[in-house]
Formats: C-alpha cells, sequence, structure tokens
C-alpha cells in the first residue's frame, strides 16, 4: 500500500504572509494562468551537498565538461516532475512527510557511468542507498506522483557528457579524482530544498524541507 503522509500538529508551517514566494491565487484568471505556468514547469526535491565532497564533485564537473553551466552539487530524492496541482499543495505534502523522518547519513561508494542508457558519470551510495530509495516512495505520492522514467537509483552526478566515448573518458579521469580525494565520504541528510525549473540547466529553489523539522516559506 502506498504511503500516506499524516499531518502532525504544529508539523507544518507554511508563511502565507505577503512576502511569501509561493504564488497566491486570487481569482479565476489568475488562477486559470498559475495553472498553465504550473504544467508547463517541472520540479524536483534534491539535498545539496555544501561540504568537501560538494566542492570536489563541482570542481570534477568543470574539469570533465567546463562548457557545463553551474550546477550545485546534490542527492536528487525526486527526479523532475510537474505537480497534480499547487506548489503550496506540494510542500504541505512534503512537510507531512519530511518533519516525521529522522535525519541519517549515507556513504559514498565507487564511480560509475549509466551508459548506454546515457553518458553519465556519477558516484553510488554505498551505504545507506535503501533508506534513500524508502523516503523516494514516501515522496512519489498524491500531487508529487509521477512515473519516472527509469527506476530510482541513489547516486551523485558528477557530469553528463554529449556521448558515450566520451562518458568512458571520463569515468577514467573519475575514477583517479576519487581515488586521491581524502576527505570524507559520509553525508548528513537532515536538510532537502524544494526546487522548479525555470529554464534548461536553471533550477531556482522555492523552499527549504527540513528532515523531522518545521518547513517555514523562505
Amino acid at each position: 500500500m502506498r504511503y500516506q503522509a499524516a499531518l502532525r500538529p504544529g508539523c507544518v508551517n507554511i508563511d502565507d504572509s505577503s512576502e511569501s514566494t509561493i504564488p497566491t491565487i486570487i481569482n479565476d484568471r489568475t488562477r486559470y494562468n498559475f495553472w498553465l505556468y504550473m504544467q508547463s514547469s517541472r520540479y524536483a526535491l534534491v539535498a545539496y551537498l555544501r561540504n568537501s565532497v560538494g566542492e570536489f564533485v563541482e570542481n570534477l564537473r568543470q574539469e570533465l565538461h567546463p562548457a557545463l553551466p553551474h550546477l550545485a552539487a546534490h542527492l536528487t530524492l525526486l527526479p523532475p516532475r510537474p505537480l497534480h496541482a499547487t506548489e503550496n499543495a506540494a510542500l504541505q505534502l512534503l512537510a507531512g512527510i519530511c518533519c516525521q523522518t529522522e535525519p541519517f547519513e549515507v556513504t559514498l561508494g565507487d564511480m560509475g557511468t549509466f551508459v548506454p542508457t546515457t553518458p553519465t558519470v556519477y558516484i553510488s551510495v554505498a551505504h545507506r542507498a535503501s533508506r534513500l530509495r524508502e523516503l523516494h516512495d514516501q515522496l512519489n505520492t498524491q500531487v508529487l506522483a509521477f512515473t519516472e522514467e527509469w527506476p530510482y537509483t541513489p547516486h551523485l552526478t558528477v557530469v553528463k557528457m554529449p556521448t558515450e566515448e566520451e562518458a568512458e573518458l571520463a569515468l577514467v579521469i573519475a575514477r583517479e579524482r576519487w581515488q586521491q580525494y581524502s576527505g570524507s565520504r559520509r553525508i548528513l541528510l537532515d536538510r532537502l530544498t524544494f526546487v522548479r525549473e525555470e529554464a534548461q540547466h536553471h533550477w531556482v529553489d522555492l523552499a527549504p524541507v527540513p528532515l523531522g523539522g518545521t518547513l517555514v516559506s523562505p
């Protein structure tokens, strides 16, 4: 049976003030226009890596494919998808699930590629990958439900190359750099971020989503 989040009293706090970043629907015309905008947008839930391993990944991506725009290193909990309702509804759902989920730690494993599926170089999750899959399955419901193109595989994307051949060459360099990396490979997941795609390779943060805490719109 699919997990249904119960909103625990006192667990959700969405800021409805005039300074909220969540659009306010005030009449039929704006409701219609916002629905069209929302339908054309994609949303995701990520955990940014603002630590030594995140810095390593961003520097390695720049080395392997300098033409790519800057993207902050992150683990993806929910891959890009449309919404079935408003952003506020999605945030309420995220808050209800995540505030009842205790922070947990994952450990990164080896470098690999998704060739021939996609020319992507990534770092696997060696420890607690099952916990990430469990949380993903809990979140992939109701307004956020989506049939994803591939089975959810916990990983840290390093770079997506133009071709399979370039991905294989990049993998050789990435493995060498990863072997030389001396920092911690552990990542504490205690704060997620709900994001919206504004353009290709350009995402904007909508709201922080702490695990085991209270969500407040920035």
